[in-house]
């Protein structure tokens, strides 16, 4: 026999979902179904809270208790550095291989950086600074027109002031 439901109980689901669409209630099933939810309101729950990141894949984390699902959103720093380039959300079945080749300021940067603070392995916020630098360079975008490792290299050797958080 499975153990007595406990309505205070807290449980947290991890999961990706793109950004303002209704993913697939079969894989949400599995999932929230053993907690006593309904896949498909977990699934219209999550396309609203998603509803701004549209077309992005995003990671959303569900806060279950008693049997209620709150949604947030939880940012990757690529979905922070692709939201930062202010581009148009694309029809996922339509359009494959996009390039990121667009601009963003070091505000944008330092933005997604307090962002990312608590989940990043920095020390520093120096260094959450440089990893999001290091998306942006994998992502292919410029920062204020320059190279993203140009601009690592300057923070390394003190040319370019990060502030502090």
């Amino acid at each position: 026999m499975p153990p007595k439901f406990d309505p205070n109980e807290i449980k947290i689901v991890k999961l990706r979902a793109v950004g303002g669409e209704v993913g697939a209630t079969s894989s949400l099933a599995p999932k929230v179904g053993p907690l006593g939810l309904s896949p498909k309101k977990i699934g219209d729950d999550i396309a609203k809270a998603t509803a701004d990141w549209k077309g992005l894949k995003i990671t959303v984390q569900l806060t279950i208790q008693n049997r209620q699902a709150k949604v947030s959103v939880v940012p990757s720093a690529a979905a922070l550095v692709i939201k930062a380039l202010k581009e148009p959300p694309r029809d996922r079945k339509k359009v494959k291989h996009v390039k990121h080749n667009g601009n963003i300021t070091m505000d944008d940067v330092f933005e997604a950086a307090r962002v990312m603070r608590e989940r990043s392995m920095a020390v520093n916020f120096s260094g959450t600074v440089k990893e999001i630098l290091g998306t942006a360079t994998s992502i292919g975008c410029t920062v204020d027109g320059e190279a993203p490792q140009s601009l690592i290299e300057k923070i390394n050797d003190g040319e370019l002031e990060v502030p502090s958080e």
